[in-house]
């Protein structure tokens, strides 16, 4: 979704949903970990299958928000390139902030942290977009040889 656009509630609710769902697969990954490192692999396991079952949930609220319908290769790569640029320009950096104000230190080192990282992954997608873009070029020069070369061969014969 585009920051800019209005959102109507529904929407809202949704992209909350996936937010929450989301966070149950990541949290019960962390908590499976947590029980293998306390030896209890059975617990873990139990963790490890509904954090599944999460994903699953959430893949169901993605398709409503990202319908495969109008999506590319291309809008995949802006998107995500996008949401990347939002984490390391606005959300770590009022994060990092408030952070400070509260005098949470290890909070800010996490916050720069994985706004460096995000500004990383921006640019990543963002050199797969220009890769992508530029690999269609070819395959359409490819492609108008290879109409030519046909046409060629239809009219000889």
């Amino acid at each position: 979704m585009n920051p800019t656009e209005t959102l109507t509630q529904t929407t809202k609710n949704i992209e909350a949903a996936f937010a929450g769902e989301s966070m149950a697969n990541r949290k019960y990954l962390y908590f499976a970990k947590m029980a293998r490192e306390l030896g209890n692999a059975e617990v873990a396991a139990l963790f490890e299958n509904i954090a599944n079952q999460e994903t699953g949930h959430a893949f169901a609220h993605l398709q409503l928000l990202y319908p495969k319908q109008g999506m590319t290769v291309e809008k995949l790569l802006e998107l995500a390139r996008d949401g990347e640029l939002y984490e390391s320009n606005q959300m770590y950096p009022d994060f990092e902030r408030i952070a400070l104000e509260e005098g949470d230190a290890a909070a800010v080192a996490e916050f720069q942290e994985q706004a460096a990282e995000s500004r990383e992954h921006a640019s990543i997608f963002q050199k797969a977009a220009q890769r992508f873009k530029a690999l269609r070029k070819v395959e359409a020069l490819h492609a108008a040889e290879y109409d030519e070369l046909l046409q060629k061969l239809r009219s000889a014969s």
